[in-house]
């Protein structure tokens, strides 16, 4: 996390309009994972990189506007009831989601996988919508849930949808950060960038998780900001490459050129 906020705020210090400020103050909020509750002033100093006092100062700030609450016989900081309110607006404002829905679940039924939506938050991408098929074994991952966006199906999508201008300024941040480890992340990337153009859909590669097997496929928006992934995907052992390749990926091609039909981004 450290890493991705310092790699953004480079950029941002070169832009005279940025609020440095407000990002920390976002920085903050930032920090809380799915499964943790409460946070102390030291551990969010230390996942920032942001000196103890400057913390206090927004955790004071942040718990006067809601969008933190103390408890007093923890200690520590949870995140109030205004940050459920902006992530409730978002998602109640995604019409995609009850557009596919119907489909994802029919698709995570027929392959007894998971399919999921997601959009990008820096070098991650995170679910705003999941299905599951009824199989006892299967991904359990719900909304709110981040995967990264440089080793997966639908992080390798996502950046087949964007621009070349947008790629590229994605690419060089996941060079910086991932250093030793780049060489191999790029040929893999360039090895889904081929997929796309041949197949309509990236697959998985297990760089991130040789458990998991997955074919993500882009909704393209004529707006990048709105551009957004679809993947499905669970245990390899149940989804073999040639499953991925014959089936369940042109299956996946299919139910997103249906959304963006129904949304009106028929892009050809």
């Amino acid at each position: 996390m450290q890493d991705e906020i310092e790699s953004f705020e480079d950029d941002a210090a070169k832009d005279r309009q940025f609020v440095t400020a407000l990002a920390r103050g976002l920085e903050i909020l930032r920090c809380f994972r799915p499964g943790e509750t409460y946070l102390t002033n030291s551990e969010m100093a230390k996942r920032t990189a942001m000196p103890k006092p400057t913390i206090s100062r927004l955790t004071y700030t942040l718990t006067k506007l809601g969008y933190l609450s103390y408890s007093p016989d923890q200690g520590r900081y949870q995140l109030g009831a205004a940050v459920l309110a902006l992530g409730y607006t978002l998602l109640a404002n995604l019409d995609v989601r009850k557009l596919a829905r119907p489909a994802m679940q029919e698709l995570a039924e027929y392959a007894q996988c998971s399919v999921a939506i997601g959009i990008r938050d820096r070098l991650s991408m995170v679910y705003v919508e999941a299905c599951r098929g009824s199989a006892a074994v299967t991904l359990r991952r719900d909304a709110g849930s981040r995967i990264p966006l440089a080793t997966t199906a639908m992080g390798k999508a996502y950046l087949c949808g964007l621009p070349q201008n947008d790629r590229d300024f994605l690419m060089d941040h996941i060079r910086l950060q991932t250093e030793t480890n780049w060489p191999k992340i790029k040929a893999d990337l360039e090895q889904g960038f081929r997929d796309y153009q041949d197949r309509g859909f990236c697959l998985s590669s297990g760089l991130w998780d040789a458990n998991i097997s997955a074919v993500g496929v882009p909704l393209v928006d004529p707006d990048p900001a709105k551009t957004m992934a679809f993947n499905c995907g669970g245990p390899s052992f149940l989804l073999p490459q040639e499953k991925l390749i014959d089936d369940l990926g042109p299956r996946l091609v299919q139910l997103v050129r249906n959304v963006e039909m129904s949304m009106g981004r028929n892009l050809g």
